[in-house]
This record gives C-alpha cells, sequence and structure tokens, in this order.
C-alpha cells in the first residue's frame, strides 16, 4: 500500500508538472512557483511515508533500498528543479537567477513541505495500511539522537559532501548521475540516518518534522536550516 500510495504522488506530479509547461509558458514566474512545489511536494510526501517504512524488516536494508530506489526516480522525474533551498541559492550566488525568483521557488518548496505534511497526514488518518497506524500520534519524533553541535557537524557535513558530489557530477551522463547521487544520500543516511535523519534539506526537514520545530525551534533551525546552508555556501566560496 506504501508503494502504490508514493507511486501515485509520483505520477500525479508528473502530470501536474507537463500540465503546468504546457499551459504556464507565457507566465515564468507562476510556471518557476508551480514547477517547484509540484517537485518538492513529491519529495516531501515520499520522504514521509518512507520514513514509517524504517522499522520494517529486514532492517535496515528495506528502507536503504526504498531510499536508493525513490532518490533515482526522483531525479529522473524532477529534471530541472531543485527541491532544496540551499540548492536554490546557488545559482544566485553565480548570477545566474534573479533573487525575485528564488525567493519564490523557496516559498514555493514551503509550501509544499506544508501541503505535503497535511496531505499524509490525512493518508495516514484513514489507516490504510499498517505503518499508518498510530502514526498521528508520534508528536515530535525526534530524529536528533545527539547532541545540538554534533548534529550540527553532521548535517554541515552532509550538505558539505552532498553539494559538492552535485557540482561534481554535472558533467556526468545524466542517466549515471542519479545513481551516483542516490548511492551518496543512501550512504549518507546509513552514516547519519540514527543521529540526525540525515536530511540536509530545510524544506524537507520542516515538513517531516514540523512539531519539532514548534517546540525546540531555535535548535531544530539551527540543525536542520542554518547548518545546510553554511555548508553550502562553503562550497561556493572554495
Amino acid at each position: 500500500s506504501s508503494l502504490l500510495l508514493m507511486s501515485g504522488v509520483v505520477v500525479t506530479v508528473g502530470l501536474c508538472r507537463r500540465l503546468a509547461r504546457r499551459r504556464l509558458h507565457s507566465r515564468p514566474l507562476l510556471f518557476a512557483f508551480l514547477l517547484e512545489m509540484f517537485s518538492t511536494f513529491q519529495i516531501c510526501a515520499c520522504t514521509n511515508e518512507l520514513s514509517l517504512l524504517g522499522s520494517v524488516e529486514p532492517k535496515p536494508h528495506t528502507a536503504l533500498t526504498l531510499t536508493y530506489g525513490f532518490t533515482v526516480l526522483h531525479g529522473l522525474s524532477l529534471a530541472g528543479s531543485s527541491c532544496n533551498p540551499c540548492g536554490t541559492l546557488q545559482p544566485v550566488w553565480a548570477g545566474g537567477t534573479a533573487l525575485r525568483t528564488a525567493a519564490l521557488q523557496i516559498a514555493a518548496q514551503f509550501v509544499a513541505a506544508v501541503l505535503a505534511r497535511a496531505f499524509m497526514h490525512f493518508i495516514w488518518s484513514l489507516e490504510m495500511a499498517e505503518p499508518h497506524l498510530g502514526a498521528l500520534a508520534q508528536g515530535c519524533s525526534s530524529p536528533m539522537q545527539t547532541t545540538e553541535v554534533q548534529a550540527f557537524c553532521i548535517e554541515l557535513l552532509f550538505s558539505v559532501f552532498f553539494q559538492l558530489a552535485i557540482l561534481q557530477a554535472e558533467g556526468v551522463n545524466p542517466k549515471y548521475r542519479v545513481h551516483l547521487i542516490a548511492l551518496l544520500v543512501t550512504m549518507l543516511v546509513y552514516a547519519g540516518g540514527n543521529l540526525t535523519g540525515a536530511i540536509f534539506n530545510p524544506a524537507l526537514a520542516f515538513s517531516l518534522h514540523a512539531d519539532c520545530f514548534y517546540d525546540k525551534f531555535l535548535s531544530y533551525s539551527l540543525v536542520y536550516w542554518i547548518a545546510p546552508c553554511l555548508g553550502k555556501f562553503l562550497i561556493l566560496c572554495v
């Protein structure tokens, strides 16, 4: 049921992206907003569902396999979208994207994060699959299983690795690039998923753990917003 749900999200988002391309060429700002919103919604919704499958046996092989598979699927189906505020800032720094457009795309990413969370909570409330049972009663299921300083350093380091890999893989054939990126993401999740969740995406972190941001805003904003963005700027400044 979970796989069908995530596949349905991917297909629906693909149709919405295609429709936006056909109808909104004359309105570039609205097109940029909707394209980024649809794409980020797909990643946030699927990752919310994947977060419930971490305890499925055999552990952690099932979760890691699904992480790799859906990261490849996202890479193939969401070409042209960053789905990450840190990635959106890169072309602004290089002068290739106007600040207004980047701000609009980041707004779209956080709107999508909220919509994906609301959508998944509605789906979970229907309790159509076993992993959904009791999912809404978890509250702040904190991914931070270490000190704030260590969590900050981990998310910073992972963001540096991820953004550096993105830059180094730009010249690789897209068919192979998505697999390289998916492999890296899976390795980072395996290495640090039990400590911080290995998210390194501010919009995704908010979608996954909004309750934790409400409870401990300063701590979570430092670890899951400031650290990934700082990692991105360190790469750009080198």
